[in-house]
């Protein structure tokens, strides 16, 4: 068994890093920490990932993807601003499951420009009452002539307000009766949808927002798949995705770890730093250890889907500790540097905020602990 990093991933990692220091932070910097990036601020952005292969790292290199392994992809993902990173994951999984669902003449057709970063794509399958459980659909998709009509709204989405491009989770009615879920693409030019931006706790350069269909038409060629198999579709990129959260909020740890120990080096109390005092030392200990344990059970996570092992247990354990652990990382972060830790200007409670944002989206972690449980006894709790 192999811990260590090989030269070409350290490679992946100090090159991200560099990137996001040089190019992509000072971007974020020159806007309102506590207002959505605008789209073409963030379209500079996804002109500089693009050559990393982030538009579309899980598809294979003749499908114009990167075939990077998912490993890898957590290796560069880990170093993202994760309100940058957390859109990149809903444009690139998008992609993915357009790419999985479609033909080639669907692919030739709508792919070319998401996976060049020129447009940005989004996933609408959450809604007002459906969260968890994506067969409880309500939005509605009917066939008229050569068209299709999407009346319904999402809620919950990652890049709706600036989105280009959106593949829905419709429910259709079939001819000899009952329902079944179908996928929708919808282009924005052509076929219009309303947005509203989602004011949120944390994450906020990102873009979380609702989206709203009335007598949406599109055309019947954008329908994606086969009826009835949209549930599996989202488990496989849920799986790879979760522990891609987890990965945001062990970097947002890192960056509270970081300025903590910075700070026990030089605030002084009792005649010494701090840093120099037993309890900080603690603090401090526990911190690195649950950046530690979350980015190896996250890698670990990855390495398992790059083996082809089935992975909905690993991946929503996890997602599940790493966002528990690193919150509570943070906030002890905040405590090693006492009245500082709240102030805006140390900014410890902006990562406190964003670091809160990340049990919520693909799964929350109450969901994640069922389907841990369900893997480890084979029973399932959401259905008899």
């Amino acid at each position: 068994m192999e811990f260590s990093l090989s030269s070409e991933q350290r490679m992946i990692q100090e090159s991200a890093r560099g990137m996001v220091a040089r190019h992509i932070q000072p971007i974020l910097d020159a806007h309102p920490a506590d207002r959505p990036l605008p789209k073409a601020e963030l379209l500079r952005i996804y002109a500089m990932l693009a050559p990393q292969g982030l538009m579309a790292p899980r598809l294979p290199e003749a499908a114009g993807g990167s075939g990077m392994s998912m490993l890898n992809y957590g290796l560069l993902f880990e170093q993202l601003p994760p309100a940058i990173g957390i859109s990149v994951m809903s444009h690139e999984c998008t992609i993915a499951r357009m790419y999985a669902d479609s033909s080639e003449e669907q692919r030739s057709r709508i792919l070319p420009p998401l996976l060049a970063g020129t447009q940005i794509c989004c996933t609408g399958t959450t809604e007002p009452d459906v969260g968890s459980d994506p067969r409880g659909v309500r939005t509605r998709v009917a066939a008229e002539a050569d068209e299709l009509i999407i009346n319904g709204s999402k809620l919950w989405i990652t890049n709706a307000s600036v989105s280009d491009v959106i593949n829905v989770t419709c429910v259709e009615r079939q001819p000899g009766g009952g329902e079944s879920m179908r996928r929708i693409v919808v282009q924005r030019a052509h076929s219009p949808y309303e947005t509203r931006e989602i004011d949120t706790l944390g994450l906020r350069q990102g873009h979380l927002g609702e989206v709203v269909f009335q007598n949406c038409r599109v055309p019947r060629d954008n329908a994606l798949g086969n009826a009835g198999d949209a549930a599996r579709l989202l488990t496989v990129t849920w799986n790879g995705n979760r522990p891609l959260v987890g990965l945001a909020a062990t970097q947002l740890a890192q960056c509270a770890f970081d300025a903590a120990v910075a700070y026990a080096g030089t605030r002084k109390q009792f005649g010494k730093v701090i840093g120099g005092h037993q309890l900080v030392q603690k603090n401090l200990a526990d911190i690195e250890t649950a950046i530690v344990t979350s980015r190896l059970l996250c890698y670990h996570a990855l390495d398992a889907i790059d083996r082809g092992e089935r992975s909905n247990g690993i991946s929503a354990m996890a997602k599940r500790y790493a966002t528990t652990v690193c919150q509570e990382a943070i906030s002890s972060a905040m405590h090693v540097h006492g009245a500082m830790g709240v102030s805006r200007e140390a900014k410890l409670e902006q990562l406190y905020r964003d670091v809160r944002m990340l049990p919520i989206p693909d799964g929350t972690n109450e969901i994640l602990a069922l389907i841990q449980g369900r893997e480890i006894t084979g029973i399932s709790t959401f259905r008899s």
